[in-house]
């Protein structure tokens, strides 16, 4: 079947692309008002796009019936600065937990009872539990479309827990010890990132179109 996706309306656009560019990382951002709340909020319409300079692009949904940005966005846009923490298994109930529609005077933080630290380089705290975080500045914000915002931030920081660095020197990790979690179809679906396997990458072979002439 074929879908033109100019055609259809958000909510049919958005249950195609949720469901099949999968799985998706999700970047549990810690941002904070100019007040100094601080916000908490999971997003999984996120990548790395980037590394000179490094660099990560967020899709943020606004609010479908008032279609104002949510607080991360507006956080984001005002202060510049933020922190994408990656989200490992034994997270899973305190970042869904984020997820909630919570008064913009409510912190998260608090909510769901996270364990933070301080970021050395923007002002919103990292979340410790997490296996990675990366402290980040808005380099772009851009309104597409009447329904999101996308943000794209450099990282200035990285933060990777001990446990999970096998040689400093090299800059090897055990990413699969991280357990990370990705998103996946439907609504409250998500994956386990334990299942994967390795192929190199192969080097041209300029006999392989011979062989396939002869083969004709």
């Amino acid at each position: 079947m074929q879908f033109d996706m100019r055609a259809l309306p958000m909510v049919t656009r958005y249950k195609i692309v949720n469901s099949t560019i999968t799985p998706r990382p999700i970047a549990w951002i810690t941002s904070q008002t100019a007040e100094g709340i601080v916000n908490a909020a999971p997003y999984s319409f996120f990548n790395c796009v980037g590394t000179e300079p490094p660099l990560v692009a967020l899709g943020l949904l606004k609010e479908p019936v008032s279609r104002g940005l949510k607080n991360t966005a507006s956080n984001i846009i005002a202060t510049g600065d933020f922190v994408v923490n990656l989200v490992c298994e034994a997270d899973a109930e305190r970042m869904n937990l984020c997820s909630v529609d919570a008064p913009a005077d409510v912190s998260e933080i608090d909510y769901a009872g996270i364990q933070t630290a301080p970021s050395e380089l923007v002002a919103p705290p990292r979340i410790a539990t997490s296996p990675v975080s990366f402290e980040c500045r808005k380099v772009a914000a851009m309104d597409i479309g009447t329904m999101q915002t996308v943000v794209i931030g450099e990282i200035l920081m990285a933060h990777i827990r001990d446990e999970f660095i096998t040689d400093r020197e090299r800059v090897y990790f055990d990413t699969p010890a991280m357990k990370l979690i990705g998103r996946t179809h439907g609504s409250g679906w998500y994956v386990r990132n334990g299942d994967s396997f390795q192929m190199d990458r192969p080097r041209y072979d300029p006999s392989r179109m011979a062989k396939d002439r002869v083969a004709e």
